[in-house]
């Protein structure tokens, strides 16, 4: 004879029906009870309430939804399938309650945020994504291909620098030719512009000197704290010093770019974007490999001491081994190589030229060519002699340099143009640069700079431009 719901030899209570968990009665996803458990062990308060448990899953789960939910809209405006931190950045900090919410929390990875004015933002230019400016890379490569990209319309943005401006303001002279207080006032007028991308080096400021090394980052640091900026307003970009065989006060040298190197340059610093230092083709046979390289930046990422890995002044084989990175060099009307091979590389990998020293060292704006042969403080007269590294380059006494510099001089007097405005336009007009990173000692230079985002060169400039660059390649390689 059987019994249903009886137990074993037809005796015993009936069997209970499954167990239903405290989320499950209160009809939430959250876990309740996971809660309830941290909040006892947290020891928040000397007793926890049956209902805290509930009340703040309650809480926890609208917020992640409604985090989710803007989030999602984000990716969808975006034309993306995924949700990343970049989305979830932009949700929380375009929500005026979750934003005041939120106001303290870093997202990682989530880039920064537009604070920009609109002369310092690209122009829309109506091209495709595969449209070419022909006429600005005739010559790039030497089967005469158009190379040119279109690359801040494709979408592609590791660095996020879609939401940096096209000027970076380098911090080489603070420190050096700018005391703190002047190096806070530029820092001021730059930001209050929508200038929100710097650029410095742990060997900053130049000339580099033992007493004054360190001081750079150090009064952006300290300008940065006291302004309490919010975190994800600013994109700052700094570089780990390679072999030098002079800079001996930092780490003896150093003698190499391995693990060990990078992650003391890297310790105690907080920077998003860490540069690897260029590639020296006499020691390719010595030098350390990219591999180690990239696992000691990878790890610093990973501890959130940076947030992404960049490239200064490489070759092009460099670029090909360090690939899908911001690429950091020197571009400007004196200075081209870039076009010569990098360009093809950056081209197709669809990497970001950072373009550094628009104006070639101030030669540009032609103040050295001037009766008096320019300002006493002007940096290559300031160290004279004592500047190697600059005046290699920057050479005032190369006829070639004077010669192209005072034909550029005469395009800018006869369209009307401060020649501050064509040198910044021509880098800014490249489709592979993302920013143009310049230095300023005084306030009147930096509005001159950022003056220049407004304007635009014709095709009459620009074939005039070509034509000094063909008379004259590339006179400070």
């Amino acid at each position: 004879m059987s019994s249903t719901g009886s137990t074993k030899g037809g005796r015993g209570k009936p069997k209970s029906s499954k167990s239903v968990s405290r989320s499950q009665k209160a009809g939430l996803q959250f876990p309740v009870g996971r809660i309830a458990r941290f909040l006892k062990a947290g020891k928040y308060a000397d007793r926890v309430g049956a209902g805290a448990p509930v009340y703040l899953s309650a809480v926890l789960e609208y917020l992640a939804a409604e985090v989710l939910e803007l989030a999602g809209n984000a990716a969808r405006d975006n034309k993306k399938n995924r949700i990343v931190p970049r989305h979830i950045q932009l949700a929380v900090r375009n929500d005026e309650e979750l934003s005041k919410l939120l106001g303290t929390v870093t997202i990682a990875n989530g880039g920064v945020l537009p604070n920009i004015h609109q002369t310092l933002l690209p122009k829309k230019t109506g091209k495709g994504r595969d449209d070419v400016d022909s006429d600005f890379m005739r010559g790039c490569s030497s089967n005469g291909r158009a190379l040119a990209l279109h690359a801040r319309g494709t979408g592609f943005d590791p660095l996020h620098l879609q939401e940096a401006v096209l000027l970076a303001l380098g911090t080489m002279t603070f420190g050096e030719q700018n005391s703190a207080s002047q190096s806070f006032h530029l820092l001021d007028q730059a930001f209050d512009a929508g200038i929100n991308f710097f650029d410095s080096a742990e060997m900053y400021p130049v000339p580099q000197r033992a007493e004054s090394q360190g001081r750079s980052e150090e009064y952006f640091g300290r300008w940065f704290r006291e302004r309490k900026i919010p975190r994800d307003q600013i994109v700052f970009a700094s570089k780990v010093s390679g072999p030098s065989g002079q800079m001996t006060w930092i780490r003896g040298g150093p003698e190499c770019l391995d693990a060990r190197n990078i992650t003391e340059a890297i310790d105690n610093r907080y920077v998003p974007m860490f540069g690897e230092t260029q590639y020296d083709p006499t020691k390719q046979y010595t030098s350390i490999g990219v591999e180690e390289q990239l696992v000691a930046l990878a790890k610093a990422v990973d501890a959130g001491k940076i947030r992404y890995i960049g490239l200064s002044n490489e070759t092009p084989y460099g670029v090909m081994m360090f690939l899908r990175f911001a690429k950091k060099n020197s571009y400007n009307l004196l200075c081209r190589t870039f076009d010569s091979g990098l360009a093809e590389c950056c081209h197709h990998e669809r990497i970001w030229l950072l373009a550094y020293s628009p104006l070639a060292m101030g030669i540009l704006s032609g103040k050295y060519f001037s009766p008096d042969g320019g300002p006493a403080d002007a940096r290559l007269n300031l160290f004279k002699g004592k500047y190697l590294e600059g005046e290699s380059r920057y050479n005032l006494s190369n006829s070639m340099v004077k010669a192209a510099t005072m034909e550029y001089l005469d395009v800018a007097r006869r369209y009307g143009l401060h020649p501050v405005s064509l040198a910044i336009a021509f880098v800014l007009r490249h489709p592979l640069v993302a920013s143009a990173v310049f230095g300023a000692t005084k306030s009147s230079q930096l509005q001159e700079v950022i003056n220049a985002c407004q304007v635009e060169l014709t095709a009459e400039i620009v074939a005039e431009i070509n034509g000094i660059h063909a008379r004259f390649p590339n006179p400070c390689p």
